[in-house]
């Protein structure tokens, strides 16, 4: 196991390094000068010059770089242009919304697609499952922003349970924090858990149909033992990697879903940083993100170890 995870954090470092090259040249051809940007069109050019030393644009790009990645591993995130704070205070601050609603939304999309799978896998070919695989195919297919809206209206402004957006900070307790993330999380949830349950399902079914579950059937097991003993931990390969690709955009693409909300989380941060060329700001974030998804990545991987032993005797 620790040689199969030691190939697996080799395999995250080159990732890591390969990313922050492409994120750096990807966020350095963008058009436009952010000194340029900050102090209007009619500024004096040495005015502007003087701000671009300031910021540190007139360095070369390979010291810009080296200054970042360095930067990046000491914590040190650098100065954001517009907000004039430690970018790593903004990301602090944005994070702590971005990362509860992420896992609550996943918790939500679990506790409701592994039910709807094996329900719907047990039943295969009953009403009952073309029921949970109609309502998923409707899942699937309505964007979750147009969710987002029909509940803002039904609870926020019909029934009044939730407010319609913004978000009252964890200083002020737990439950109204929590409150304020539940129709986030719900609109995040409902279609990925449409996903999840559809491929919990195909992947349930591929195994219950295989030697070994026939096998254990003409043991004594019943349909149920096999099922919970056998099929469902072999089903849970395909699964898990759905769920870390979940969790990472949960986590990084919740942009739209923030705006809908007006939750100041870190996909609202990326899209104002952006719109006010505040380069400093998009390139840690994407950056943040970028190591969320390889991290949860690393994670699966040693999890499908865990699940399935044959893993850790190839590597």
């Amino acid at each position: 196991m620790l040689r199969y995870a030691l190939k697996r954090l080799q395999s995250l470092v080159i990732s890591l390094v390969i990313a922050s090259l492409v994120i750096f040249a990807a966020i350095e051809v963008i058009p436009g000068d952010p000194a340029s940007f900050m102090l209007g069109f009619n500024a004096k050019p040495e005015a502007v010059e003087a701000l671009r030393d300031q910021l540190g644009l007139n360095q070369s790009l390979i010291k810009r770089y080296f200054s970042w990645v360095s930067g990046l591993l000491t914590g040190n995130f650098g100065t954001s242009y517009t907000y004039r704070s430690p970018v790593s205070e903004i990301i602090g601050d944005r994070l702590w919304i971005s990362l509860p609603l992420a896992v609550y939304a996943l918790t939500l999309t679990v506790l409701i697609a592994f039910p709807a799978g094996i329900f719907a896998a047990t039943r295969r070919g009953s009403r009952t499952d073309v029921a949970v695989m109609s309502v998923t195919q409707l899942g699937v297919a309505i964007p979750n922003f147009w969710f987002a809206i029909l509940m803002v209206l039904l609870f926020s402004i019909n029934l009044r349970w939730f407010s319609a957006g913004g978000f009252p900070g964890w200083e002020n307790g737990f439950w109204p924090a929590i409150k304020a993330l539940t129709l986030p999380a719900i609109a995040l949830a409902l279609p990925q858990a449409s996903i999840l349950a559809r491929v919990m399902r195909s992947s349930l079914l591929d195994t219950l149909g295989q030697d070994y579950i026939r096998t254990s059937r003409a043991k004594g097991l019943t349909r149920r033992q096999a099922l919970w003993r056998h099929a469902l931990r072999n089903a849970l390969i395909p699964v898990l990697t759905i769920i870390g690709l979940q969790f990472s955009f949960l986590l990084a693409g919740a942009i739209i879903i923030e705006n809908v909300f007006y939750l100041p989380g870190l996909g609202r941060l990326v899209f104002q940083s952006i719109s006010q060329r505040d380069l400093i700001v998009v390139e840690s974030v994407v950056m943040l993100l970028v190591f969320a998804v390889i991290l949860v990545n690393f994670t699966v991987d040693l999890a499908y170890a865990w699940v399935d032993p044959r893993l850790r005797a190839r590597a």
